[in-house]
């Protein structure tokens, strides 16, 4: 698992960890993200596409010497470009996603595993003190930073997350069933960084119906299913989280938990 945190000064997309050196790279743009000009020991981006998988491939290499490197870390990339399908035509529906939330100016605000038309949809609408997006692509990374540079990015899994944010008091799961946990270490994972009275929203925008024909698609990805009414409200209280509001219809699946600190 790597983890990466992508810093908030627009001066870099590339993570700050101790192998990159400090040099300027340029910043990705969707028709330039194939890689960055190197320049002595600057660390560069190549991606590649497979025509059958649709997988992009990030790796990370030096352009120093052999002799010179330092180490080499290669990022598999998951195709999520159905995340952005999703949003299609939904707006609404995103609309009713983010308002569950009651994001206001003084919120700090996570979003775990979402498209970049969610976040696109959530900086508009919903000015806040801290946005911070996790998410296992570090492209859907790299093209939201490179929009928002106030935006925090951070390459990992959820549970994995710094404490360095906490707390959050907004946090929504978009894309749930993309993560390789159980329920019950999620929400054990969000009582740890959450503040009292936070609100987790976790939502599909095609329901379960859209979900199904995902995973049949993107197995790789969708490795879980949205968990029923009573399956969350049990798990939740474990944790001190209570569901507020609980919508499972064909076409949008929204639930709403609030946490009460103990």
């Amino acid at each position: 698992m790597h983890s990466l945190s992508f810093p908030s000064s627009s001066s870099t997309l590339i993570p700050s960890l101790s192998v990159f050196n400090s040099s300027k790279p340029k910043k990705l743009t969707r028709l330039q993200s194939h890689y960055l000009s190197p320049k002595p020991k600057l660390l560069s981006f190549s991606t590649k596409q497979s025509d059958v998988s649709r997988q992009r491939a990030f790796s990370i290499s030096s352009s120093s010497p052999p002799e010179e490197t330092v180490s080499m870390v290669d990022f598999h990339e998951k195709d999520w470009s159905f995340l952005e399908s999703m949003d299609s035509e939904q707006n609404q529906k995103l609309e009713k996603i983010i308002k569950a939330g009651e994001v206001t100016e003084s919120s700090r605000v996570l979003v775990s595993i979402s498209s970049e038309g969610f976040v696109d949809r959530l900086v508009e609408s919903s000015p806040c003190q801290l946005l911070l997006i996790v998410h296992d692509s570090l492209f859907v990374l790299a093209c939201v930073k490179e929009k928002y540079d106030k935006v925090k990015c951070w390459q990992g899994e959820l549970i994995y997350v710094p404490e360095k944010w906490s707390p959050i008091d907004v946090v929504f799961l978009y894309f749930l069933p993309a993560l390789p946990f159980g329920l019950d270490e999620v929400f054990k994972t969000l009582s740890q960084c959450c503040s009292s009275g936070a609100r987790v929203v976790i939502s599909h925008p095609q329901g379960r119906e859209g979900l199904k024909q995902q995973r049949k698609e993107f197995s790789d990805v969708v490795v879980s299913d949205l968990p029923d009414d009573s399956t969350l409200r049990s798990v939740a209280k474990k944790h001190s989280f209570e569901l507020t509001q609980f919508v499972d219809e064909q076409g949008l699946y929204l639930a709403v938990l609030k946490f009460s600190k103990q």
